[in-house]
């Protein structure tokens, strides 16, 4: 099969379009026939080694990268299962979250991290549904976000945010979103009540006040965004601190002890793919509550490309590498 070689750190041209053997399932795997992929500044990260952190993880590796193949969300036909699988046949059309190996024509993923694919979508849209898992958990699980509380959510138009702000209504939330002058329309036609343009307006100025803060870009500080909550509000991290070492690290750690001493609330999370959300939001976007927003496609051979746009941190929206037919 075709796919994506990652074989040493670097800017995403140390990336290789390259003929790699088909993995095959284990007795609890799917394997999957992947038609389109993600591309998110999360592969970025994993393909930059940067913050250097990350190569401690898991996703990373020392003194090189321990995945052969990056890419985590997908859309694609199931090819194979596993002995002990029996949610899925061959044939099923299928989305999920792999923790590696997306960017290939062919994917190994445990059954339960796989769902079927919304019937209203295409495998395109349905590759990029898994990333609302990281808005749906940081909302509702960490933020505890209820009907008629109130909701800022910095960093509106991207990847993640898109997704924030149709969950966070469909929950039942009033939202603020902010975002750049060029998305305020899109981000207003998602569903926001107000849409700040941050170059005109500063959310910390005018006196409002939110449940919860979801904020997505991680550049203003602790104090700032603690000073836009209810005394009993919340705060939800999901960026900041790009140093090229720890990352978000020490702005999570400082937050954490901070927040012993207050009684506004601090709560990173990180997300965790499962069955049951990616469900959940199949579910949403067949109710046509929420939908994807596709900001550009590339191919297989482009995924270099692709990640060099994401790690801009101008997508408008979800980047999707599309393979079947590569």
């Amino acid at each position: 099969m075709h796919a994506i070689a990652h074989r040493r750190y670097g800017t995403p041209d140390v990336l290789a379009y390259e003929e790699i053997e088909r993995p095959f399932p284990g007795d609890e795997d799917v394997l999957v026939r992947v038609h389109a992929a993600g591309a998110s500044i999360g592969d970025h990260h994993v393909v930059t080694g940067k913050p250097y952190l990350i190569r401690l993880t898991p996703f990373g590796g020392l003194p090189r990268p321990r995945n052969r193949v990056p890419g985590t969300t997908l859309a694609g036909r199931v090819e194979a299962i596993g002995a002990k699988v029996n949610t899925f046949r061959t044939g099923d059309e299928v989305f999920g979250q792999a923790s590696n190996g997306a960017f290939a024509e062919y994917v190994v993923v445990p059954a339960k991290l796989l769902a079927p694919k919304p019937s209203n979508l295409s495998f395109e849209e349905a590759a990029v549904v898994p990333w609302a898992a990281t808005a749906l958990q940081g909302l509702r699980n960490a933020g505890g976000l209820k009907p008629g509380q109130s909701v800022l959510i910095n960093g509106a138009s991207g990847g993640v945010g898109t997704w924030a702000v149709q969950i966070a209504k469909a929950l039942g939330a009033k939202v603020t979103a902010v975002c750049s002058t060029r998305n305020v329309e899109k981000v207003r036609a998602l569903g926001a009540d107000e849409v700040l343009d941050y170059s005109r307006q500063d959310f910390l100025m005018g006196g409002a006040r939110f449940d919860l803060m979801f904020d997505l870009v991680g550049n203003r500080s602790l104090s700032e965004c603690r000073s836009v909550l209810t005394p009993k509000g919340t705060y939800v991290p999901c960026a900041g601190g790009e140093g090229e070492w720890v990352g978000p690290f020490v702005r999570i750690l400082g937050g954490l002890v901070s927040s012993l001493f207050r009684d506004r609330k601090f709560k990173p999370f990180v997300m965790t793919p499962n069955r049951d959300d990616l469900l959940f939001l199949k579910e949403l976007v067949e109710a046509g509550k929420a939908r994807p927003v596709i900001d550009r496609r590339y191919a297989l051979r482009e995924v270099g490309e692709a990640l060099t746009h994401v790690g801009d941190g101008h997508a408008q929206g979800q980047t999707v590498i599309r393979i079947a037919g590569e």
